[in-house]
């Protein structure tokens, strides 16, 4: 049977301060899960050892941690594959980032929560309850199929870029499930929503870094309900927001020029902000450092017109 070197951060914040890390030798099976061997680790070596799980079946979502330091669920990650992957005997084991750690692996949650919370993730309907359930068909919920995986294993949020620069954007779970009933055509607050996911730590403070997608392990692809979100948010006119406003500028720029007018991004962007920079921006007209001002179209602008009408636009 192979052995290898399990690397584990702990913290034990009744009996030290600060964080450290320990190394434990297992021998296990060939197919072991990392999660297995963090619990035979748990059995026989140190019972201290503390780390949250729950069904083993990659339904619950509570075991995510980091392996050399790729966010998985700790049960469908085989310690094997771990080693194959990086080349490597040992297998470091983290909590998930951008969460404080309460001990050992296991973090708090909370700020996850409240931010799920947060998304109204519920039907809002406003008719009566009907007699039995409310029906819809399956054309309309394979629109909503991937938002409705999501197990809030929050493995999307220990990678998220935006999450680590600003610790109050809502994240990607909480707008994938944003988007699971801004999306259903049962729900009746589609434009409310789009304004709440619309404002500050919202939709259009996303980064687009795309380690959420790539890191979900149900194929969920959050930054790819935002993008649908920031579509609600236009088709319903919820469009003052400096995000949705520079979103805007671009599909301007686009239509009238058929390539981007960085003259016109500030402006449009933050018009007051534009202003009082126009100083500035004289200088590096005057310098040939700033774009020019008059738009210039490309020769064939029709045919960038054309193709933007045959692509199915969301915003």
């Amino acid at each position: 049977m192979p052995t290898t070197t399990l690397d584990i951060f702990r913290y034990q914040p009744d009996t030290t301060e600060q964080p450290y890390r320990q190394s434990f030798e297992l021998e296990h099976a060939g197919d072991i899960t990392l999660l297995d061997a963090i619990l035979d680790l748990q059995n026989e070596q140190d019972g201290t050892l503390a780390v949250r799980y729950s069904c083993r079946s990659a339904i619950c979502g509570s075991c995510a941690c980091k392996a050399n330091g790729k966010t998985v669920l700790a049960c469908m990650t085989q310690v094997e594959e771990v080693k194959r992957e990086f080349g490597t005997e040992t297998v470091s084991v983290d909590p998930i980032g951008n969460f404080r750690p309460l001990k050992d692996l296991i973090v708090d949650l909370d700020p996850f929560w409240e931010k799920f919370k947060a998304v109204k993730p519920y039907l809002i309907p406003d008719d009566p309850p009907p007699e039995r359930e409310r029906i819809v068909s399956k054309e309309a919920m394979q629109k909503i199929y991937n938002e409705s995986k999501c197990i809030l294993c929050a493995a999307c949020y220990s990678e998220c870029n935006s999450l680590a620069a600003d610790p109050e954007f809502i994240g990607p779970a909480a707008l994938a499930w944003g988007y699971r009933f801004a999306g259903d055509e049962r729900d009746t607050q589609r434009k409310e929503r789009a304004k709440l996911y619309s404002g500050d730590h919202g939709v259009w403070d996303c980064t687009r870094c795309m380690y959420c997608n790539e890191r979900c392990p149900k194929g969920v692809d959050p930054r790819d309900a935002i993008e649908k979100l920031g579509g609600v948010a236009f088709q319903e006119g919820v469009t003052r927001d400096k995000g949705a406003r520079h979103a805007k500028a671009f599909l301007i720029s686009m239509r009238t020029g058929g390539k981007l007018n960085e003259t016109l991004l500030v402006p449009y962007t933050d018009p007051i902000g534009a202003q009082l920079d126009m100083p500035f921006a004289l200088q590096m007209l005057r310098k040939g450092k700033a774009p020019s001002p008059i738009p210039h179209r490309i020769k064939k602008l029709n045919e960038v017109k054309s193709l933007m009408r045959n692509v199915k636009e969301t915003i």
